[in-house]
């Protein structure tokens, strides 16, 4: 659905890189500018309840401890988003999504925009919530304005400049146990 102009008395909240935020205000704007990140917009239609999730990368590697949650992977904003949803009042059945981001800005670089988008369209599809629009992929930054209590959308590119800096992420090394000896 295309956004309508904001009106007077409109409340913005900024979901930035590793969070999610949930409402049914129906006056509450959710918005984000995204470079190789990925927001995903959620809305039920029938209680009128939505949220927005802004991840960085959508996995952890391999060699990441499994004991810490790092908030910056898709695989854990978007438990996160679909949970609180759940716990408002919204049922996984009626879910409707929306995908932005995942673009390639920097030109000869790892392609995170593209591996983001595809995991989020994966993920998607194992949940079975139904996709009803993307704009995905591409070079440039995106804004997404999300209504999250009528479920509008209005989605602009924006220069590359604006995308937030991909943070650097923490590199996880094994803690020494001590010695071990076998017998």
């Amino acid at each position: 659905m295309p956004l309508d102009l904001s009106p007077p008395n409109m409340t913005r909240l900024t979901v930035l890189q590793g969070q999610f935020k949930v409402s049914a205000g129906p006056k509450v704007e959710l918005s984000t500018v995204l470079g190789s990140c990925v927001a995903t917009c959620l809305y039920d239609p029938e209680v009128e309840l939505g949220g927005m999730n802004h991840f960085l990368l959508s996995e952890p590697p391999a060699s990441h401890n499994r004991g810490e949650v790092d908030v910056h992977y898709g695989v854990y904003l978007m438990e996160m988003l679909i949970n609180e949803m759940l716990a408002y009042g919204a049922r996984k059945d009626r879910l409707r999504a929306h995908l932005y981001g995942g673009a390639n800005i920097r030109s000869g670089m790892q392609q995170i925009g593209t591996a983001n988008a595809d995991f989020a369209r994966g993920f998607l599809l194992r949940e079975r919530i139904e996709l009803v629009r993307e704009d995905l992929g591409g070079a440039n930054a995106r804004r997404v304005d999300f209504r999250p209590a009528s479920g509008q959308v209005r989605c602009r590119t924006v220069a590359s400049s604006d995308a937030p800096e991909v943070k650097p992420q923490p590199v996880f090394r094994p803690v020494p146990r001590g010695e071990v000896e076998l017998f």
